[in-house]
């Protein structure tokens, strides 16, 4: 990573989109991911579903934009690189902030456990993708 673009950033919150389309799908996690955190999809959440998908766009891109500066910081350029960012990052920033999750919010370990999980290798996805396309 040598310096900031727009590309690999669009490209890594695309990636971030369709991971978490692929993740919490019901033929693969999203209906554990339901039963863990007692959710229940209802009529108004599916019509909102677009709009939802484009706040998390944004976010993922505003992921891929610090973390892009923190790799340039890091002096990160290659993959191993990119996957000892992302996994800094993940310990550092979200697996310790989404354990409120359990420890307030009363969610279970499983639920913990997936979403932090969808978390994790989205940010190392997304490394790759900014050390790759830099």
């Amino acid at each position: 990573m040598f310096e900031v673009t727009f590309l690999p950033i669009l490209i890594a919150a695309i990636a971030n989109v369709v991971l978490g389309m692929v993740w919490f799908n019901p033929r693969v996690l999203g209906n554990a991911w339901m039963r863990a955190g007692n959710i229940t999809p209802s009529e108004d959440a599916k019509k909102k579903m677009p709009i939802m998908a484009f706040i998390a766009f944004l976010a993922a891109m505003l992921v891929a934009y610090v973390m892009n500066h923190f790799g340039i910081a890091w002096g990160v350029f290659d993959w191993i690189g990119a996957v000892e960012l992302a996994i800094w990052c993940w310990v550092g920033f979200v697996g310790p902030t989404m354990l409120g999750l359990v420890l307030w919010e009363g969610k279970p370990i499983k639920y913990y456990a997936i979403v932090a999980g969808h978390w994790l290798v989205s940010f190392i996805l997304m490394a790759l993708i900014l050390v790759w396309m830099a």
